[in-house]
């Protein structure tokens, strides 16, 4: 039965986008869980405000995104939330927050389904920054600001301003990284491009 015309491809369900994900791909997320640890908790620039972490500047992200794109909204949200409590376990700052590994989830999900949503016959990179940006502004610039405010009373209105600055800046970056990334992954593993390689429940 063919998706309904109004979603495409966005219409799959999240157990046929992830569950039959091949070895070579868990590998894959395991490094981009690990690498979003390191960048995240080690090479990032990070705030606290009324003792948790409420602003973070860096390429901690980056990986979490990159496992949406690549391998769908599932894999995204499970590389999120592995990174954001395994990151927590490593170098914790405040207290923990479930809800940020919600929005860590988030991250790496919702640019998932936007992919789907575009189509992946092509990928470019204006669909990438497309499907970033959705992601970033729903959760850096307002689910983070959001679950301050109604966590710890922080207002909201200051927080968006440097988040809305910082996005500006990542998420052009994080487009022409993840089209980088993932042609020569692509390449590496013997396709012509990233649109070539078969989804997890697609390869043989």
């Amino acid at each position: 039965m063919k998706d309904p015309l109004w979603c495409g491809e966005a219409c799959r369900t999240l157990s046929e986008e992830g569950v039959r994900l091949k070895t070579r791909q868990w590998v894959f997320l395991s490094l981009l869980v690990a690498l979003s640890v390191v960048l995240a908790r080690v090479a990032s620039i990070r705030i606290a405000i009324a003792g948790v972490e409420g602003i973070r500047i860096g390429f901690g992200g980056l990986p979490i995104i990159l496992a949406g794109l690549m391998f769908g909204p599932l894999a995204g949200a499970i590389v999120g939330a592995v990174a954001d409590v395994l990151g927590y376990m490593i170098n914790p700052m405040g207290a923990y927050v479930p809800h940020f590994t919600l929005t860590s989830a988030l991250t790496g999900a919702i640019p998932g389904w936007m992919m789907l949503a575009q189509g992946r016959q092509s990928i470019t990179k204006l669909k990438l920054i497309i499907a970033i940006a959705v992601g970033q502004v729903i959760t850096s610039v307002l689910m983070v600001p959001w679950f301050l405010n109604m966590l710890f009373g922080i207002p909201f209105a200051p927080l968006l301003l440097p988040r809305i600055v910082a996005q500006v800046i990542q998420i052009p970056v994080f487009g022409l990284l993840s089209f980088i990334i993932m042609e020569r992954t692509a390449k590496q593993w013997g396709y012509s491009s990233w649109s070539a390689v078969p989804r997890g429940n697609e390869e043989k």
